[in-house]
This record gives structure tokens, sequence and C-alpha cells, in this order.
């Protein structure tokens, strides 16, 4: 079993407009509603790909009995959120059927109380225990020490479960102190943790700041990893237009699965890219396009050198 741990869980709500214009009334062509949170959207997509999943984090309100009640339809994916007395957020996207642009709000998560915090880190313990890999992805909702993801990864780690941390700002900052085994930052989350702008040598500092390796997505161009056993650089065939959200989420989910199937890193990278930017094409997040995941697991350019033993 993957386990994947959302603190900031939320009920994703798309609208799609024929052209996104500021100040003005739209009519609404299509309406998405959908389970969020990168973590969830990880799962998804690794259910997708046949894995067994466990989703945790924390779950509240109406907002969150309608998520938790969505996500009784994916195959192979247990639910294990841990209720709270606050409202699981929404997060709405506006997206411009002209264009292609998408238009983000999220709301603020809920405040998790002290006691909503111990009974999560509970939870947390008891699933490690029967996880193979773990994901600690996206936002810190309030309530939550700034420092939570670096204490869950030292918990993996002590329980021998490789965990990859997904998140930015601060919380990354703070979480990649625990020695996580792998993060995967995007370009910008990275040139923040570690003030380059280079990607190459800003991957090589956030190792230096303790993760043991660093996958980075570098949009349409694809992911640079440097990793104990190499460094590597994975490139779509050719760039798509279409929504890139959730894009990252999948990338996370081709890293995990063929982590969990002892692949070698090249084709842990050829699996995340290809996933990514099957995503692009997809409506919603945490689901992919198959047949160009299909086609781009033969096609997608993987150059780089391993470490000698």
């Amino acid at each position: 079993m993957i386990l994947t741990v959302t603190l900031n869980t939320a009920l994703d709500v798309t609208y799609r407009v024929p052209s996104l214009r500021a100040g003005a009334s739209h009519r609404v062509s299509e309406v998405l509603e959908r389970p969020g949170g990168k973590g969830v959207n990880v799962a998804r997509v690794l259910a997708a790909l046949g894995h067994e999943v466990t989703v945790t984090g924390f779950s509240g309100g109406l907002t969150g009995r309608v998520l938790r009640d969505r996500l009784t339809d994916v195959p192979r994916l247990t639910d294990a959120l841990v209720p709270i007395s606050g409202t699981t957020r929404r997060t709405v996207t506006l997206a411009d059927e002209r264009t292609g642009a998408t238009t983000h709000l999220n709301e603020p998560g809920p405040d998790i109380t002290h006691a909503e915090w111990s009974a999560f880190q509970e939870v947390y313990d008891d699933l490690l225990a029967s996880a193979s890999a773990v994901a600690l992805c996206g936002s810190l909702p309030p309530g939550v020490p700034v420092g939570a993801y670096a204490g869950l990864v030292r918990t993996a780690r002590a329980a021998r479960v490789p965990v990859l941390l997904d998140t930015s700002g601060t919380a990354l900052r703070r979480g990649v102190a625990g020695r996580p085994d792998i993060i995967k930052p995007n370009a910008g989350e990275l040139a923040e943790l570690t003030g380059f702008h280079e990607p190459l040598r800003a991957t090589q500092d956030a190792r230096r700041r303790g993760a043991r390796a660093v996958v980075a997505s570098l949009g349409a161009e694809g992911l640079l990893a440097v990793t104990p056993e190499g460094h590597w650089r994975a490139t779509p065939p050719a760039r798509l237009a279409g929504n890139p959200t959730g894009a990252g989420d999948s990338a996370v989910a081709g890293l995990l699965s063929a982590l969990v199937e002892h692949r070698p890193w090249p084709d842990r990278l050829t699996r995340a890219t290809a996933l990514s930017a099957a995503t692009v094409l997809s409506p919603t997040a945490g689901d992919f396009d198959r047949g160009t995941y299909e086609e781009f697991l033969t096609t997608v350019t993987v150059t780089g050198v391993a470490t000698a033993a």
C-alpha cells in the first residue's frame, strides 16, 4: 500500500467558460467537482495505475462529507481521513476554453486543533506499518505546526518507509531538514528554497540542505533529477497545450509507483514525465489521458549519468 498525506484537502470545483473576461458575467459551459488537494490527486493517479493507495489527512463539514463520498468512487483507494470540527476548503478553477488558460481561487484551510493534530499523528503512525512508501503533499492548514513535515518525514524514516515531500515555502524549507528521500519542487519553489535560479545548481543545493534526492519540475521542459545514484534530465517529445493543473501531482505518482516497483531512476523519470504530460490533456487534476501516457512512455528522452559504484 502507498500512503498519501494531504493535510489541507479540498473539494476542487472547475468552471469551464468559452472566454474568461475580467469584470464580466459568464455562462458556464461545464462544471466539474472532484476530491482534491495534492495528495488526493496523487492517490487517484496511483489507483489508476493499479496500485493500492490510502489517503489520510483532515476532512470536515459539509464539504468534507462530499469529498469523502466522492472518494468511494475510486477503485483501490482507501479513505483514512481524520474528521475535524472545521470545514474542508474548496478550490475554484476558471478554465478559459478559448486560450486554455486557468485561473485558480484557493480558499484558506480550516483551523486544526491540538487534539485533531494529535489524532492525525496516531493514525499516521498506524498506517506507516503497512505502507511501502509515503507522499507528504501540499500546504499546511492553520493550527498545524510549521515544522510538521519534518516530524512526519522523521517518523517515516524511523519506520523505514521511503518518503517523498511535495510542498513549498516555509513548509518545504522546514520539511527538508527532516531529510526526506525525495523532494519534488517546481522551478519557482526550488529557487525560493535555495536562492538559485539555475536549475542544476539549485537542485544540488537542495540536496545539501537535507534531501536525499531532488526531482525538479521544469514545466514543458520536463524533469531534472539529482540523486545519490546519478543525475538525469527527462524531456517530453513535444509541448502540449492544455490544463497544467495537477501535472506535478501526476509526476509524484509516477515517481512513487516506479519506486515501489524497484525501477531504476531513468525509468522512474520516464514514467513521471509521461504522466505529467498526459495530465495536461485532462480537464481535471488527478486524471490523465491514458493514450498519451502510453505513447510518451516510449518517446520521453532521458539523458544523464549514473554515479559509479
